[in-house]
């Protein structure tokens, strides 16, 4: 499936006007599939836009929380005070590194109404003991890099457990059968790391671009010698997944001139976004890359995503194509990748994951001059996990005690 959206058209179906919705669908369906879905400007509300591109109006702050489901640190804002009847306790385990500083606001509170954290542990033996099972937790708050394991035993051991919420935006490190065929609610840090990897989005970009190891070079040797630099402006960003990552590194390319092209697992009928020109469904990935300066890959690991650029999408990129990274190394078949930039085959690749983490020293890739590497750190800021444990304690749990439906739902179907 492929739909091109003309930057100057959206469409919105999140206005809180009943007569204004009306007026919106019934514009909606005038227009036959597969044209663009056009809703006049005065149709639409000031919009806060959450994950999988939901349009969540912004004109009421109580109304919005109600029907917002997903955030984003760059168009939501903080929640300063929640009201409502708590209708139920926050019994929480800590499934993290007791040293963990990032969690000092979950370890030392003080935590919202109605919540409470009964212990912090990395193994099932530090809950084991009655005080804690006779509490009947229902929350586990998640950072623990080896927590696979341990989780799904916690999850046999206390089966009062509703919800699970993990510190980061991907769930592979915790993904199991044993977790996705339970009946507990997942959720987590999604859109708390977008900008800055964004950010690098775009750096990767100038960096190919405007030739920075060549600049490099030349300062190093003392040589001045003008030489001829791509623009930005004009080039072709292809985004595949096109979530809360994709969405943001889109915003920054508009703002540079560039068009983009968005591949998502499924494309909603209703789908439009001022971000992306034109849209694919998986079956898209080859034409996507075809079209492409640039290809950056920001889909979530599943077993559906794992190795999905393989060599023969690889083969369909253009010679000048640069790739890359921010998503999860095994999503591309690094081997094939090596391959191709060793042969010239693209231009170059800037990766922030790798297949194997860290990237051992033998690796090709430290020695390619064509590759920018960084150790899985561009959305490291100084910040950035307390900020996430803060989402956890000041908008989730809030929801949670007063049976508001929390934020970041994981599609444990699909593994994101």
């Amino acid at each position: 499936m492929h739909m091109n959206i003309p930057a100057c058209y959206s469409f919105a179906i999140a206005s809180l006007d009943p007569l204004r919705l009306r007026s919106a669908l019934t514009a909606f369906r005038s227009v036959s599939y597969p044209s663009p879905r056009v809703v006049p400007t005065s149709l639409r509300p000031s919009l806060c836009v959450g994950n999988n591109n939901s349009l969540i109006s912004n004109n009421s702050p109580t109304t919005s929380l109600r029907m917002m489901s997903y955030w984003n640190r760059e168009t939501c804002q903080p929640t300063s005070q929640y009201e409502g009847e708590i209708t139920k306790e926050a019994r929480i385990l800590a499934l993290c590194d007791p040293s963990d500083a990032y969690n000092k606001p979950l370890y030392d509170g003080p935590l919202p109404e109605g919540s409470k954290l009964l212990a912090v542990g990395s193994t099932l033996a530090d809950f084991d003991n009655e005080s804690i099972i006779n509490q009947d937790p229902n929350v586990i708050f998640v950072s623990h890099p080896n927590a696979r394991g341990p989780l799904v035993e916690l999850l046999n051991k206390f089966p009062s457990v509703e919800w699970v919420h993990t510190r980061s935006a991907g769930v592979d490190f915790i993904a199991s059968d044993g977790l996705f065929s339970s009946p507990v609610q997942l959720t987590n840090a999604k859109g708390m790391f977008s900008s800055t990897l964004a950010e690098y989005c775009m750096m990767a970009c100038a960096y190919f671009a405007k030739d920075l190891p060549r600049l490099m070079r030349q300062k190093n040797d003392v040589n001045w010698e003008q030489y001829p630099v791509l623009e930005i402006r004009g080039a072709t960003l292809g985004v595949v997944g096109f979530g809360d990552i994709g969405r943001s590194s889109a915003k920054l390319a508009k703002a540079y001139g560039m068009k983009v092209l968005g591949l998502k697992r499924s494309i909603p009928e209703s789908f439009s976004d001022p971000y992306c020109d034109e849209i694919y469904d998986m079956n898209g990935l080859v034409e996507l890359v075809q079209k492409s300066d640039y290809i950056l890959i920001a889909t979530p690991l599943t077993e559906q995503t794992r190795g999905l650029i393989s060599k023969e999408v690889l083969q369909h990129c253009k010679k000048t194509a640069v790739i890359i990274n921010v998503g999860r190394g095994p999503i591309i078949d690094e081997e094939a990748l090596i391959e191709a930039l060793a042969n010239g085959d693209i231009k170059g690749a800037g990766l922030d994951v790798m297949a194997v983490e860290p990237l051992p020293k033998d690796s090709q890739l430290w020695k390619l001059d064509n590759v920018l590497l960084s150790p899985h750190n561009m959305d490291m800021t100084l910040s950035f996990m307390q900020e996430s444990t803060e989402f956890f304690i000041n908008e989730n749990l809030p929801r949670f005690v007063r049976g508001i439906e929390v934020l970041n739902p994981v599609d444990k179907s699909a593994g994101y």
